[in-house]
């Protein structure tokens, strides 16, 4: 693969082009920082119950968009796994505030708790695969496991010590998200890592590695390659 003088790569006679854009990692994690510090609002009794389709129109209205703007720009920015990982969170908002907007305040659903054990679940592999990579954002996919995980429980069991803790874990999400979000914006205006997001090996290349051995592969990724 070689550079065609336009800033463009051409491998077997094709120009492959590639455009900067800006980090979308904040806004995926600024819209779950909404999103699980409202409905922490309901768990922990900081939001009465009545006002339960208001917390669910703040998921559809603000917490779903923001989330899936920043799945997008994620696979235009080639990184699938954390783009697949906020995609997942993203319906899973949007959907959970489409259940609460439709339900009576206070009710409890078994296809709510199995629809959220399974988001849990899908949200695993990304998991897995961001602890090779980026140390926070991992811990932030793995914190809205949880957080989905034991929302589901409550959802099937009716524990309210179950809820409280619930509550309590979304607000530590929150705080980790939040604290997500300004590192990468920071980084990304500093050009330099200053506040850690436990980037190493792959992680750590793609802010500090060379320009030319980051696309080295592109022509093997979906949207270049024959088939996905």
């Amino acid at each position: 693969m070689a550079t065609d003088g336009d800033g463009g790569f051409t491998p077997r006679g094709s120009s492959v082009f590639l455009r900067p854009i800006g980090n979308p990692l904040p806004l995926g994690f600024l819209g779950l920082t909404v999103a699980t510090i409202s409905v922490a609002g309901l768990d922990l009794g900081w939001v009465p119950s009545s006002e339960q389709h208001q917390v669910a129109i703040v998921l559809v209205a603000f917490a779903f968009p923001l989330q899936a703007i920043a799945t997008i720009f994620g696979f235009l920015g080639r990184d699938a796994v954390v783009a697949s990982g906020i995609g997942v969170q993203s319906g899973a908002w949007l959907t959970l505030g489409l259940l609460l907007l439709t339900s009576a305040p206070g009710s409890r659903s078994q296809a709510v708790a199995l629809f959220l054990f399974v988001a849990s679940a899908a949200l695993v592999s990304a998991v897995v695969v961001s602890l090779h990579s980026k140390l926070v954002p991992a811990l932030v996919m793995s914190g809205t496991v949880v957080r989905f995980a034991l929302t589901g429980i409550y959802e099937r069991t009716g524990n309210l010590a179950v809820r409280h803790a619930t509550g309590w874990e979304g607000v530590a999400l929150a705080a980790l998200a939040l604290y997500a979000a300004v590192a990468v914006d920071v980084e990304s205006v500093q050009h330099r890592t200053v506040l850690p997001l436990g980037r190493f090996a792959g992680g750590r290349r793609a802010v500090r590695g060379d320009a030319l051995a980051q696309v080295a592969s592109v022509e093997h990724e979906a949207g270049v390659r024959e088939q996905l």
